[in-house]
């Protein structure tokens, strides 16, 4: 009795022993894939790289835009500019939307909206915001007078020091409109008050969104 006790003590810490092995493994048997192509697209996905891609340079699915090309709803603007960029922007950039009483109405809308609180209804820099931190410039003096339509696009985009970025609010085709109103206010010329047309216009969003 004892020695068929003692045996069974043997195998259970054989058959222990083995299943600790196996456990431990680090060979893994991935077992069959059921329909593959549910998990791996036979399109080349830009997203997913799987195996080496022989078309395109470099093997990968994904490739970079051609030359020269914009993407749709960009407006032309230069992608490959960082946020310090700013003065490349202003000698690169030209704002590509006609220069009309409509475009100029809505950007004062705009401009009324998102930038007026900072830098004032006459761009002098004594909005209520402007009033309270004190150091927002005026738009007719100084350097700023001078800013070209690519820079103030740019710093609209991106920000700069302590202005933060607008580009997640307004839309490439609503920043040229303000930069349009801007470059009025740098002249020192009020533009006359926003129609009802531009601000019905702009409260419904027919202009493109990002």
């Amino acid at each position: 009795m004892k020695g068929l006790l003692n045996l069974g003590i043997k195998a259970s810490a054989v058959l222990f022993s083995g299943a600790m092995l196996v456990a431990c493994s680090n060979e893994k048997e991935p077992g069959l894939e059921y329909a593959p192509d549910m998990y791996h697209s036979v399109p080349l996905d830009p997203y997913s790289q799987l195996d080496q891609n022989k078309f395109n340079p470099g093997g990968l699915n994904m490739r970079e835009p051609a030359e020269g090309t914009v993407a749709r709803g960009k407006m032309g603007y230069n992608l490959y500019l960082t946020k310090d960029d700013a003065e490349t922007a202003g000698v690169e950039l030209k704002n590509p939307l006609e220069k009309s009483e409509l475009n100029l109405s809505e950007g004062q809308v705009l401009y009324t909206r998102f930038c007026a609180p900072c830098h004032g209804d006459q761009g002098d820099g004594q909005g209520l915001v402007g009033q309270k931190f004190k150091g927002v410039p005026s738009y007719s003096a100084g350097r700023v007078a001078s800013l070209s339509e690519g820079h103030i696009y740019h710093v609209i985009t991106n920000g700069r020091g302590r202005m933060m970025p607008h580009g997640s609010q307004v839309n490439p085709t609503e920043r040229w409109k303000i930069v349009m109103y801007v470059q009025q206010l740098q002249k020192g010329e009020a533009a006359a008050p926003a129609t009802e047309e531009a601000a019905d216009t702009t409260q419904t969003g027919t202009t493109p969104t990002n």
